[in-house]
């Protein structure tokens, strides 16, 4: 427990949790609906097959968020300084450079 949360307790503290873990409910509905087929499937019934797929993708995201490493403040910004903003240049010069080659 970091950051925000450690200034809470009792129910504002479970409120917090509360929330992220609906915001988890809903990004993986509406993910399942919009890019896996929604509740399409073979052989079982269709809130079956809805509820199998959201439930895969919300271990997916909890394992994600368990494996992922948490950076510090002065890392991200480095690694933002460093890595992101020379490939977002390169990135505008190459799109720039195909745009300009296919107006001919």
């Amino acid at each position: 427990v970091a950051g925000y949360h450690s200034e809470y307790s009792g129910m504002k503290f479970g409120m917090f949790f509360v929330g992220e873990y609906l915001s988890i409910l809903l990004l993986s509905a509406m993910t399942v609906i919009l890019f896996f087929g929604g509740w399409h499937g073979p052989w079982l019934p269709p809130v079956v097959w809805f509820v199998l797929k959201m439930f895969g993708f919300i271990a997916l995201i909890i394992l994600i968020r368990a494996a992922w490493p948490r950076f510090r403040f002065d890392q991200l910004l480095s690694f933002g300084w460093k890595v992101v903003m020379p490939l977002a240049l390169i990135n505008l010069l190459v799109t720039g450079g195909v745009v300009l080659w296919r107006a001919g």
